[in-house]
């Protein structure tokens, strides 16, 4: 039985998907919590995390992999379309929706200008579809672009999904203020939607649970 443990890294999210002694992480956080991100991944000697997840290349999901890696011995993950993001977030341009998202992109474009990530490269990539059964979770990659070209969710146990930044919780579930492509976007989230998850975990905001049809 999988279970998901939110890490709270200011206003970002980072998950610790467990199930036995096998664990992932998904997405890794700033730089400023990449010891609070490490403690949670170790606060158990006999859970062993094996592979870092991530879901999309901004710098408030991606700067703390190389460190975490490197500290964990494990490899990293993404999709191929955000690789480039890593060398300059600045290579696929956001757009906004209404007041709040404009506020977010100034403050994003902002950090994408002066804030750095630590040098990294996937050690593989990951494609719509992909099963981590061989990482000891029961865990399915979705692929949801629209808020980069690379974004993707992790379909956990088959009823919980990780949605990164597609959709954000702020203050209510709704699709990303921010986006590189908006119709992409809403496309992923009506594919989320289709899913019927029963809990969907934010990248930013606290997790939303849903009544499924069969409830």
């Amino acid at each position: 039985m999988e279970t998901i443990q939110q890490i709270r890294c200011g206003s970002v999210n980072c998950f610790l998907v467990q199930s036995g002694r096998a664990a992932i992480l998904v997405d890794t956080g700033r730089a400023a919590y990449r010891e609070k991100v490490l403690r949670a991944c170790r606060a158990r000697e006999e859970v062993s995390v094996r592979l870092i997840v991530l879901t999309h290349g901004h710098i408030d999901h991606v700067q703390n992999a190389a460190f975490l890696a490197q500290e964990l011995c494990v490899p990293i993950a993404m999709h191929r379309e955000d690789a480039p993001l890593l060398a300059d977030n600045r290579r696929q341009p956001l757009s906004s929706n209404g007041l709040l998202g404009r506020l977010m992109l100034s403050a994003t474009n902002r950090s994408f200008q002066k804030d750095k990530i630590p040098p990294f490269s996937a050690d593989f990539y990951l494609r719509n579809g992909d099963l981590l059964f061989r990482y000891g979770v029961n865990a399915q990659v979705i692929t949801l672009p629209g808020h980069t070209r690379g974004s993707i969710g992790v379909l956990v146990g088959g009823h919980s999904l990780i949605a990164g930044d597609t959709m954000m919780n702020l203050p209510y579930p709704r699709p990303s203020l921010l986006y590189n492509n908006r119709m992409m976007m809403l496309r992923s989230v009506e594919r989320i939607r289709g899913l019927e998850p029963q809990a969907v975990y934010f990248g930013h905001g606290r997790p939303a649970r849903y009544k499924t049809k069969q409830e």
